[in-house]
């Protein structure tokens, strides 16, 4: 019986790839290739920095990021949507061109498709609970609604859906809060 060994990648693996337009990502050393996003998706990427910038420009107390390359290990480097990093984690990670460890607050934009639901839902809500994050937003734009994820007893847990007509806050950001609606 021969099996043949799984090769995994690393983020070096990663740099040789060509600049195609597609987001490459890297889960346990498994590529993930993501096309171009649709209008939708980036409308909520562009309203939901607004938000963020809007009370971070009066209250600053960190800094969000669109689309970042964000390296966990030499196995693992995804590309979020977006990522909030308060003033002091962005001392200790943001170094050079990259993040190099766990944001506070990672938001993902869900693409449409049973293998995107299963990879945000799964897979990268197993990565971001292993190395930390504080906070996960997963965004559901046909549904409306934010599946929240909050860091309690060292572990990721759901913590809530917020939906249109509700208003969104996070611990992270003391103070802020934006109507759900605006986010679409």
């Amino acid at each position: 019986m021969s099996a043949q060994a799984e090769t995994l990648l690393t983020n070096k693996d990663l740099e040789c790839l060509p600049d195609d337009g597609n987001r490459y990502e890297l889960i346990e050393g498994e590529l993930y290739v993501s096309t171009a996003p649709e209008l939708i998706h980036q409308r909520s990427v562009g309203n939901i920095h607004f938000a963020f910038m809007s009370f971070l420009l009066e209250n600053p107390i960190g800094e969000i990021l669109y689309g970042p390359g964000v390296i966990l290990s030499d196995y693992d480097g995804v590309i979020p949507d977006l990522v909030y990093l308060s003033n002091e984690r962005r001392e200790e990670i943001a170094t050079g061109t990259r993040i190099y460890g766990a944001p506070n607050l990672v938001i993902e934009i869900l693409s449409p498709g049973t293998q995107n639901m299963e990879r945000y839902r799964k897979v990268k809500l197993r990565l971001y609970d292993k190395y930390g994050v504080d906070e996960y937003w997963i965004v559901d734009t046909r549904a409306r609604a934010i599946e929240v994820y909050r860091r309690e007893d060292e572990k990721l847990q759901f913590f809530t859906t917020f939906v249109t007509d509700e208003e969104i806050t996070t611990p992270l950001l003391p103070g802020f809060s934006c109507a759900v609606r605006s986010l679409f």
